[in-house]
């Protein structure tokens, strides 16, 4: 019976035994896949960090102004008897461009022209009668005066006559006619717009404190939605003597080339003005820069040579970034030049991260990007 007993408790005692050693080994076994598991080789893209010159811009959004543009009128009623201009045409300075009815006005100057004839004769009659002591002095002067009085209602029926006739007080492009032939108009009304378009000006305001980097004839450049493809040149004619005292603005005014005639009074415009001397600054894509509470970091990608050969790890660095231009942003401190940084795929690593560079696709880089459809 005892026998029975002892072989029993060694034959738990063995199944015991392994038992234990195969949770044991199942553990180590999974403890080794997990640690596998925890940190697989991480595909990323990579960039080498490169300097790029970086030129300062001062940038701001204005509207645009023709040089010399206006709503033309008359300055006398009447009604039309002929137009001669057209919508949308390009005329020059002098061009007769409406007419108004004129007849009975010439008949009025005409008819005071006669008067002013006879006026002259009796002045030399009585000029002669006078020395003869056949008049009286007062009758003389009487008869000098009627004939200054006819001389000026002789001018000031001929410029009338003149306002009858609209031209263009410079050269330009028309707008919209708004009158037609037979249609009276009143002293005022609007006729058609005439706007000079080549050059134009683009007025903006920029900050009281970006005043210094301003001066007559400095070179800028600008875009318009209008013609997003195409770049103004153009330079800086006139600042505002005084500072806007509610938004401390100093208002600008610049003179652009527009020889196609893009640009239009009343558009919007943005204009970068360079200032300050080209700068050289390392420069990576917006999109390699972590940006945190505690400070900016990137993955720098280093080769480290293992039993097994040649590995890549990534490891954190904390960045100081500066500027900002469309996609890239320049880093001041953190990143040597040459240096390989992680451009996509950060956000699945840790520090010593084992890597492999996959650079088919790559985020953009572009300084000035354009939004697709443009």
């Amino acid at each position: 019976m005892i026998k029975r007993m002892i072989v029993m408790l060694l034959c738990f005692s063995v199944v015991a035994a392994g038992v234990a050693a195969f949770k044991w080994y199942g553990n180590k076994m999974m403890m080794q896949a997990m640690s596998a598991m925890g940190n697989p080789v991480q595909t990323v893209s990579t960039m080498k960090a490169i300097s790029l010159t970086w030129q300062d811009e001062l940038k701001a959004v204005g509207t645009l102004r023709a040089v010399k543009g206006a709503d033309l009128s008359s300055e006398v009623g009447g009604t039309v008897e002929n137009v001669f201009l057209e919508s949308g045409q390009d005329i020059s300075e002098g061009t007769v461009l409406l007419q108004l009815r004129s007849a009975e006005d010439y008949a009025t100057l005409q008819s005071l022209i006669a008067s002013t004839r006879l006026a002259e004769l009796n002045v030399q009659r009585d000029q002669k009668m006078l020395e003869a002591k056949a008049i009286s002095q007062a009758a003389y002067d009487t008869d000098i005066a009627t004939l200054e009085n006819l001389k000026a209602q002789v001018e000031a029926q001929k410029a009338k006559l003149e306002k009858k006739t609209i031209v263009a007080p410079f050269s330009g492009q028309l707008g919209i006619r708004q009158v037609d032939v037979g249609e009276y108009l009143n002293a005022g009304t609007p006729i058609v717009t005439l706007q000079q378009l080549d050059p134009i000006y683009l007025d903006f305001f920029v900050p009281q404190q970006k005043l210094g980097q301003l001066k007559i004839g400095q070179k800028l450049s600008a875009k318009s939605d209008a013609a997003p493809d195409t770049l103004f040149d153009g330079e800086i004619t006139a600042i505002e003597s005084k500072v806007d005292e509610n938004t401390r603005n100093v208002e600008v005014r610049a003179l652009l080339h527009n020889p196609d005639k893009l640009l239009r009074p009343g558009m919007f415009a943005t204009v970068a003005i360079a200032s300050g001397e080209p700068q050289s600054f390392i420069t990576l894509p917006q999109t390699a820069i972590t940006f945190n509470p505690y400070g900016s970091t990137v993955f720098i990608v280093k080769s480290e040579t293992t039993e097994t050969g040649e590995k890549l790890t990534a490891n954190t660095a904390f960045v100081t970034t500066g500027q900002t231009r469309g996609d890239q942003v320049t880093i001041l401190a953190g990143v040597a030049e040459g240096d390989e940084v992680v451009t996509a795929g950060q956000m699945k690593l840790h520090n010593g991260s084992t890597v492999t560079i996959n650079n088919k696709i790559q985020p953009s880089n572009d300084a000035a990007p354009t939004p697709k459809g443009y």
